[in-house]
This record gives C-alpha cells, sequence and structure tokens, in this order.
C-alpha cells in the first residue's frame, strides 16, 4: 500500500486546496410573488408553494371542532 515517504508541507497542501471555494448561490426574482429564491427550486411564499411562478401546493390549514 502506498503512503509519502515524507511529509508534505503546509504549502503544498494550501496550494492544492485553493481552488475550493464558496461560491455566492444565484438568485432569481419570482415574477408572480416577486420573492427572491434559488434558482430551480420551490419556495414557499404566503403558504403556497411556487416553482416557475406558478401555484404547485397550497399549505393545508388543520381545523379544530368547537364544541
Amino acid at each position: 500500500m502506498a503512503h509519502p515517504k515524507r511529509r508534505q508541507s503546509t504549502t503544498r497542501r494550501d496550494k492544492r486546496r485553493t481552488h475550493y471555494k464558496a461560491v455566492v448561490p444565484q438568485l432569481a426574482k419570482d415574477a408572480t410573488s416577486g420573492e427572491m429564491h434559488l434558482y430551480h427550486r420551490a419556495h414557499w411564499h404566503e403558504g403556497k408553494l411556487y416553482y416557475r411562478g406558478k401555484v404547485v401546493m397550497e399549505k393545508e390549514v388543520e381545523q379544530t371542532e368547537e364544541n
């Protein structure tokens, strides 16, 4: 099984890791609700689930019986 004969320096290690960067997510503004959301993701707004400007699902509100 291969393993290094010498310890790799921190400089060499850090040079390799320079390519791993945090990227700011790309946001879009929904045409219907005006809400900012991630691309290709459904988002909730006022109890409704929107995807591509259309209502996909509505949140059900549980009603309790009053006697």
